[in-house]
Formats: structure tokens, C-alpha cells, sequence
């Protein structure tokens, strides 16, 4: 392809659009990459592509990078002419004109505000890319509006919806019709320039045509999926999809919603963003209780839902019930390489999730000896007042409260320092270890009933938990004569046959003071000869003869398949005095 000098002029004059003159004056990033469609003379004719479109970067991007977002929008890249231009002044510019191949159906032009509003979002990180960025060239949606159903995809992954993320995907994709409704009805229910005269009105004319439209679908599985995309946007309450945040956040009316596993709380909060994902179940509304750091990708609503079933019981001699929040952090570098990365990332995730939380919260002001309900901006309700909404920390967030104190303060949310149990000046579970405690008098009391004395005499010890825990970490080291054979979490198996009492001690302290520890972490020259830590994950786990003795194995058994026979295996092991189990409260 041969470029004229007037090509070149347009590609300078673009360049300083999109960020150049920001960069020479102060430093800045460009924000989003420039994107400009054009058709080449014979496109879609005698060329194969069916349009060019030209990349204006400021810093350099291989093929490799940029292929997988192109591609998920369905578009075939056929080849890259990329140009590194440097100045007098020495300032680097990079252009990429890449040849696409559309589909049938797609107009290149009209759709490239689409495109170049998509690209942009995902490569500087504002959006996830993946399959559903399909339906912003074949539907013409927003990459926001695409946003708004990835969100909702991936807390019916969290309920337990046994459809895969790319079958919603491709559901959607195939049913152009529901798609559009289902964005529609989205609109006509939380769209705040809708009067709310006309909101009723324009919900029962968008939700009989969506009916119909399903009515269509070809398919069971994609009939219950699209029924299920329905079902939670008539379940949702609230939204803060026009504040225009860089996350997402529903409030959802959990007794509405169909398929979702008992208990079902009265309200729960579900926020999404690239970096993050979270729950907030609430089964009253007055009601406390912690945020979780979860490690549970796939599941953390059901260990959050697990959790706070014991948080209700708890509960019933303080506020009439329980909460229970988990956020999973989806971007963590690897702590292994760098733990303050590592650590940051998970504090910013902390954040965005609360912002989630408080975005939808109505605030109380006070005037004039009374008080007055502030719905949040742009939000419309569908519920009543709410304005009660605490966050004590829970594992991973002990040290969090003068961080979500802070965005209490940021949002002037009314119930200022007690948002998070007092902060600094407040309870801090892991460092003060209360339940552990408690329930250590207990085991002494148990012991001294057999004539062993915790504190003078070697015991042996199988436990469920890991060192990071409030309750379990603590509970390891209440006493420096704990030989702890065997451990695990949903994570790992941690197996020491024969251990040292002092050495073992040593270890366990380290990894309790070590940020968001795991077994893994456990210094591996410690354990005793035979011992190892595993993956929960393996496939199997192989016996040595000093397991096989601790764990009273027959002797032809050289491996545990599946992990879980190992733990199995753990109880009662024929060395133990007894056996102990600590878990989260």
C-alpha cells in the first residue's frame, strides 16, 4: 500500500489529538489509544479486507498484544504495517495499520466510534475483553451496555448457573432480538432521564416484547439463560450504572431471584470491575458483619454465604442479624516476586468493592434537630430507604478498617468511623486473637480432664485452617509444644510427620505475621523427612513410609488419589491425643 503526504499530515494531526501534546507539556499517559477506520480502494472488492484501521500509540504494542482484542470483537486481523516514528525532539510515536476482516453483516464505518470506543476501553484496562465484545460490532452496543451483561453473566457463575461464561456468551450473540430487550428493559428500569410516570410504561412494553422474543429461542439452555438474565435485572433494586464509575454494582432482591441457594438474604450488593469482584449479603437491614479477602474465584459467594449463616447465629444477642461481604481480586501480581505489589493491588481492590457498596447506600443527613434521607445521585430505587451499611473486617481485611473508614469519610457517608468498627482504635480479630483465646480454654480444660498440661507437654495436632486465619493462626500458637502433624484449607496439605516443636513453632509465627500467608509459604526444609505441602488441586499425592506410619496407612500405599482421601486419612490419625479443628467464625 502506498501512502500519499496528506496521509501522513492526517496521522500527525491525529497523533496530536490523541495525546501527544499532553505527553510533551506535562508527562502525562495517553489515556486511550487513537482509532481510525477507512476503507482502502477495493476493499471488500478486489482486497480481502474489508477495511483498515490505523492504531495512534505512545508506546509500543506487539501483534501478539493487540490480536486478542480485535478478535473478541470478531473481527480477523489479515496483516500489520506497524511505523516507530521519532521526532527532532525526540519523542516516539507509534502507528499500526492493520488490514480487518469484518462480519457478514458489519459495516467498518458506521461502527467505528463501536470500535474504537472498545479497543480503547479494553487495552487501557477499563473493561474485560472477551467474548461478549461480540455484540458491540453485530448488536451496535455500548461497550458499557456490554459491560452491564458480562457483570450479570458472571454472578450467575457465582449462584451456581451451570451454563459456562462463553455459552452466555454465545447465547446472547445468537439471539440478537433478546439481547437488544435485554439492555432495553435494563434502561427502561433504571435510566434516571425516565420520568417515573412513564418508568412503569416503559418497562411493561419492553418486557412483552423481550417474552415474545424468547418465546423464539430455538433451545432449552438458551432458553433458561436468557430467562435467567431477565429474572435478575427484574430482581435488581438499584444500580450505579449511571454514575459512570469504573465499576458496576447492583443491589439485588435476592428473594426474587430464581435458582439461587438457600438461605437467601433480604438484599445483597453484587459489584464488578476488571480488577475486582465482589458480594455483600445482608439478611436484615440492620445488620453487621465482615468483608472477606477470598481466595475462592469461582465460588466466594458460596464460602460469603457459608459464612454468614454462622454470622447470623452470632449475631442474634447484638443486631436482630448478619452480613457477610468477600471480594475476589482478579489482577494480583504474584507475592512470590512482589508482596507490596501484590499488597497494593488487593488494598485497591478492597476499595473499589466498598465504593460498590456505598454507591448504592442511601446517607442520613441532619437538620434541624431531624434527619433526612439523601438517596445516592443518579440511582434510581426500586426499594424503600436503606441507609444502614457497616463493614467489620473478617479474614484479609483486619488491618483494612481505617482504609473503608476513609472512603466513609470520602462518600460523607453518616455513620462516619463506625462504617468499619472504629479503624485503628477499633477490635483488630487476628492481632488480638479473642477467639482463639476463648476457645483455647476449652482445649485446656479438655487436656488438664486427660492429665496433659498445654503449656509443659508435647501434643500432637491435625487442624482445618491455615496460619493467615484469625482463629486458626492464633490457635497454633497458644502453645509452643503443638507438634502439628497435618493441616489443610481448600488450598493445600500441609503434612509433617515427625515435627519439631521448637523449629515448627518458629515457622508458624512467621507465616501468622506474613500478610495473606499460605501453607505454600511454609519454609519446606523444616518439615521432617516423608512430609511435603500439596495441592488440593493435584491429581494425587504420594505416601511416604513416615506418612504411611503417622497416618496409620496399610502398607502397599504409595499414593492418595483423589487429595481429599489424604484428608480423610487425617482423621483420626493413631498418634494423635487428640484431634483439633479450627475454622473461621
Amino acid at each position: 500500500m502506498d501512502y500519499e503526504v496528506e496521509d501522513a499530515l492526517e496521522d500527525i494531526a491525529r497523533f496530536e489529538k490523541y495525546g501527544a501534546a499532553a505527553e510533551r507539556n506535562t508527562g502525562a499517559r495517553q489515556e486511550r489509544p487513537g482509532v481510525h477506520v477507512y476503507l482502502p480502494e477495493g476493499a471488500g472488492a478486489t482486497l480481502e479486507e474489508d477495511a483498515r484501521v490505523k492504531l495512534y500509540m505512545l508506546e509500543p504494542k506487539s501483534l501478539s498484544q493487540i490480536l486478542p482484542y480485535f478478535h473478541n470483537l470478531g473481527l480477523e486481523v489479515l496483516d500489520e504495517r506497524p511505523f516507530e516514528i521519532e521526532t527532532a525532539d525526540h519523542r516516539d510515536f507509534f502507528l499500526y495499520d492493520l488490514g480487518l476482516k469484518y462480519p457478514a453483516g458489519v459495516d467498518p464505518l458506521s461502527t467505528g466510534e463501536y470500535l474504537s470506543d472498545s479497543f480503547g476501553a479494553a487495552v487501557t484496562g477499563a473493561a474485560e475483553s472477551d467474548n461478549f465484545d461480540r455484540l458491540v460490532l453485530r448488536e451496535g452496543l455500548h461497550w458499557r451496555q456490554v459491560s452491564v451483561l458480562r457483570a450479570y453473566a458472571r454472578y450467575m457463575r457465582q449462584m451456581g448457573n451451570s451454563s459456562s461464561f462463553g455459552f452466555m456468551a454465545d447465547t446472547l450473540l445468537a439471539n440478537p432480538d433478546v439481547t437488544r430487550g435485554l439492555s432495553a428493559f435494563f434502561a427502561a428500569r433504571f435510566d434516571p432521564a425516565i420520568s417515573d410516570g412513564q418508568r412503569a410504561e416503559a418497562q411493561a412494553s419492553v418486557r412483552q416484547e423481550l417474552a415474545a422474543s424468547i418465546e423464539k429461542v430455538a433451545t432449552l439452555d438458551a432458553d433458561r439463560v436468557l430467562r435467567t438474565f431477565v429474572n435478575l435485572i427484574e430482581a435488581t433494586l438499584r444500580t450505579n450504572f449511571y454514575q459512570n464509575k469504573p465499576h458496576l454494582s447492583f443491589k439485588l432482591d435476592s428473594a426474587r431471584i430464581e435458582g439461587l441457594p438457600f438461605p437467601r438474604p433480604m438484599f445483597e450488593i453484587w459489584v464488578y470491575a476488571p480488577r475486582v469482584e465482589g458480594v455483600h449479603l445482608r439478611f436484615g437491614k440492620v445488620a453487621r458483619g465482615g468483608l472477606r479477602w477470598s481466595d475462592r474465584r469461582e465460588d466466594f459467594r458460596t464460602e460469603v454465604l457459608g459464612l454468614v449463616k454462622a454470622q447470623t447465629v452470632k449475631n442474634a444477642v447484638i443486631v436482630p442479624t448478619g452480613a457477610k461481604g468477600g471480594f475476589f481480586a482478579k489482577q494480583l501480581p504474584d507475592p512470590s516476586t512482589d508482596r507490596a505489589a501484590w499488597m497494593a493491588e488487593g488494598v485497591e481492590s478492597y476499595k473499589t468493592f466498598i465504593r460498590g457498596l456505598l454507591d448504592l447506600t442511601d446517607n442520613l443527613l441532619t437538620e434541624g434537630g431531624g434527619e433526612r434521607v439523601v438517596p445516592p445521585s443518579n440511582v434510581v430505587r426500586h426499594d424503600d430507604d436503606d441507609s444502614y451499611l457497616v463493614v467489620a473486617a473478617d479474614k484479609g481485611t483486619a488491618t483494612f478498617s481505617d482504609i473503608a473508614n476513609g472512603l466513609s469519610a470520602e462518600y460523607g457517608f453518616w455513620l462516619g468511623d463506625a462504617f468499619a468498627s472504629g479503624g485503628s482504635v477499633g477490635y483488630d480479630h487476628k492481632a488480638m486473637g479473642i477467639t482463639a483465646r476463648g476457645a483455647w480454654e476449652s482445649v485446656k480444660r479438655h487436656f488438664s480432664e486427660l492429665d496433659l498440661d498445654t503449656q509443659t507437654e508435647p501434643f500432637t495436632v491435625v487442624g482445618v485452617g491455615d496460619m493467615s486465619g484469625d482463629v486458626f493462626g492464633n490457635g497454633m500458637l497458644l502453645s509452643r509444644h503443638i507438634r502439628l502433624l497435618a493441616a489443610f484449607d481448600h488450598r493445600h496439605i500441609f503434612l509433617d510427620p515427625n515435627p519439631d516443636e521448637e523449629s515448627s513453632f518458629t515457622e508458624r509465627q512467621r507465616l501468622f505475621d506474613l500478610p495473606r500467608s499460605s501453607w505454600d509459604d511454609y519454609d519446606k526444609s523444616l518439615i521432617s523427612d516423608g512430609g511435603g505441602v500439596f495441592a488440593r488441586q493435584a491429581k494425587s499425592i504420594p505416601v511416604s513410609p513416615q506418612m504411611r506410619a503417622a497416618l496409620g496407612l496399610p502398607a502397599e500405599t504409595t499414593e492418595l488419589s483423589p487429595p481429599n482421601s489424604c484428608v480423610q486419612s487425617c482423621w483420626p490419625p493413631p498418634t494423635c491425643c487428640t484431634t483439633a479443628a479450627s475454622g473461621p467464625t
